[in-house]
């Protein structure tokens, strides 16, 4: 069986980019204080790449900011988390690959000190954003408690990520967000969606005014709104995570009643699926040419 696990998510503003990393900790630090039995902490979306530049100016700053993997913010976020005994998703970096491209990379760092997890996003929000895709699903395991996978923000949009993840043995997925637009309602939806349509947890922490919309949330396997923010002011949410519930509802049912993962049976014939034909490949990819009776 699964294991339970006391998670906190901070719904707080970004830090300024290049800020030395002493307030972050302190603020880690002042959290487990307050809940001692937290096992798994989790930031926001680019939470140490706060800005309050204009936004053509943006760009060159994170540019300027992005560090590689094995650089010195990661270093001091891994002694950070070894200091602390936790396992720590201090949000998402910039990261500067070694070719020069900038991606928006979430971390996952373990209590012995150690890098687990790194996941480059995979649907940045274009045209917004400048960061190169990823092209590879993350999960990383909690021993005694279960597996997480890893999604940034606009990755919720896109159904194929949660079923992959989820495809890929994930109970809990982590949704790391920085929304500051109007469309945190729809993302609130879609928490839902995909912790029903996939029988997970699904952990969607957004960054506070006055830069995003808050109103973070945990949503259980069955949809279930575990704990919530209902505003964008700072707000810390905590729960202790029944990953068991997972097994349970996969087992029994949504409602006791909607199995899909045991839907198919061996002697069912195969179902094609021409809209990927195996693969996405956005070369080709351009859904307004398909006709309706192709």
């Amino acid at each position: 069986m699964k294991g339970a696990l006391p998670v906190a998510a901070m719904q707080s503003a970004p830090r300024l980019m290049g800020e030395p990393l002493d307030g972050f900790a302190t603020e880690v630090a002042e959290l487990l204080d307050d809940h001692p039995e937290t096992r798994l902490v989790v930031y926001p979306e680019l939470h140490l790449f706060g800005d309050e530049l204009p936004a053509r100016e943006r760009t060159a700053a994170l540019h300027d900011a992005a560090q590689p993997i094995d650089g010195p913010l990661v270093q001091e976020l891994k002694q950070l988390a070894g200091d602390l005994g936790v396992w720590l998703v201090p949000g998402s970096i910039c990261e500067r690959s070694e070719s020069g491209e900038l991606f928006n990379t979430a971390l996952a760092l373990s209590p012995a000190g150690e890098l687990v997890a790194s996941y480059r996003k995979i649907f940045p929000w274009r045209p917004f954003e400048p960061y190169v895709p990823g092209d590879r699903f993350v999960t990383f395991d909690i021993e005694g408690a279960g597996r997480f996978g890893l999604s940034i923000c606009y990755d919720a949009w896109f159904p194929e990520h949660s079923r992959q993840l989820a495809w890929m043995g994930a109970d809990v997925i982590l949704n790391l967000v920085k929304t500051t637009t109007v469309d945190r309602r729809q993302e609130l939806v879609l928490a839902r969606a995909n912790a029903i349509v996939n029988q997970t947890f699904v952990l969607s922490v957004n960054c506070a005014g006055p830069v995003g919309q808050g109103k973070s949330l945990l949503v259980d396997p069955e949809g279930t709104v575990r704990v919530e923010a209902t505003s964008e002011n700072a707000a810390v949410l905590t729960d202790v995570l029944d990953l068991g519930h997972v097994e349970r509802v996969r087992r029994f049912g949504t409602a006791a009643l909607n199995r899909m993962w045991s839907q198919f049976r061996e002697d069912d014939r195969p179902l094609e699926l021409p809209m990927y034909g195996g693969r996405l490949d956005p070369a080709s990819w351009d859904p307004s040419s398909r006709r309706s009776d192709s």
